[in-house]
């Protein structure tokens, strides 16, 4: 499974960006945007084709599941709870192999931070091979994240993961145009 996961600030054009990861064989997009308004989420939910909608996993800003058929929830330290009547699809952050191993009624869970991050200074990988070997007794899909890019995909294949996850490694400042092969070109290396 390919995740992609928006930066914290909104970019320009980002619902042609999303459109270009998902038509270039990525699976989901997680909408990160930690301090984006509801209004701000709603525009760039809008912007997306809505054949695509069942594809887009929020990670906040919850009630928009009530005007949008979305593909999930993402539950993270922020939002570490999903709507008390909320049945579809959940993810999680964890950042522990425990915490991973333990996880349960997951759709699939993210394991960070694999490598170094790109997108977070001094955010260090925070695992040996040894930790990793353990995801072998996971019950639920656990998905890499952190530090994850075209030239260390290989490094993570090694291990039980069920995909990977990419945040910086994404040219989010790059048009749609470029977007697309960025995600053709790294979805034909999986």
């Amino acid at each position: 499974m390919l995740i992609a996961i928006t930066p914290a600030e909104p970019t320009l054009e980002e619902g042609r960006k999303i459109e270009a990861l998902l038509l270039g064989g990525w699976h989901r997009v997680h909408l990160r945007h930690p301090d984006a308004s509801r209004e701000d989420m709603r525009r760039i939910i809008e912007s997306i084709d809505q054949k695509h909608h069942g594809r887009l996993v929020l990670h906040g800003h919850f009630d928009l599941l009530n005007d949008f058929n979305l593909g999930g929830l993402h539950l993270n330290g922020r939002c570490p709870s999903a709507p008390s009547l909320y049945r579809g699809a959940l993810s999680r952050s964890c950042h522990s192999i425990a915490e991973a191993i333990e996880a349960k009624g997951m759709e699939y869970v993210t394991l960070s931070p694999i490598f170094d991050s790109i997108s977070k200074q001094g955010y260090k990988a925070a695992f040996s091979p040894s930790d990793l070997s353990k995801l072998s007794d996971a019950t639920v899909p656990i998905i890499a994240l952190g530090g994850i890019s075209a030239d260390n995909i290989a490094g993570i294949r090694k291990y039980n993961f069920s995909g990977y996850a990419m945040l910086g490694s994404i040219p989010w400042e790059s048009t749609p145009e470029e977007i697309h092969k960025f995600a053709t070109h790294t979805r034909s290396i999986c």
